[in-house]
């Protein structure tokens, strides 16, 4: 599991290319499951653990820049 702190470090499109990646991995460890082949199903939550918190992080960035964007044109 990814710490909040590692994904603050982490750069918008590194965050995107991650989402893409861990949710291109619960597709795969999806399909295994439902073949038998797999049993990490604790994988699969804690990829969906990381997912938010990347998408939360992503959000109060974009929620400071725009805070920023509209005190400069207030001034």
């Amino acid at each position: 599991m990814v710490k909040a702190k590692e994904i603050r470090e982490k750069t918008t499109e590194e965050l995107n290319h991650l989402l893409t990646q861990w949710r291109g991995e619960i597709f795969t460890l999806n399909v295994q499951a439902v073949t038998g082949q797999t049993g990490q199903y604790g994988r699969v939550r804690a990829l969906k653990k990381n997912i938010a918190r990347a998408l939360t992080i992503l959000q109060e960035q974009e929620g400071v820049a725009t805070a920023r964007r509209e005190e400069r044109e207030a001034s």
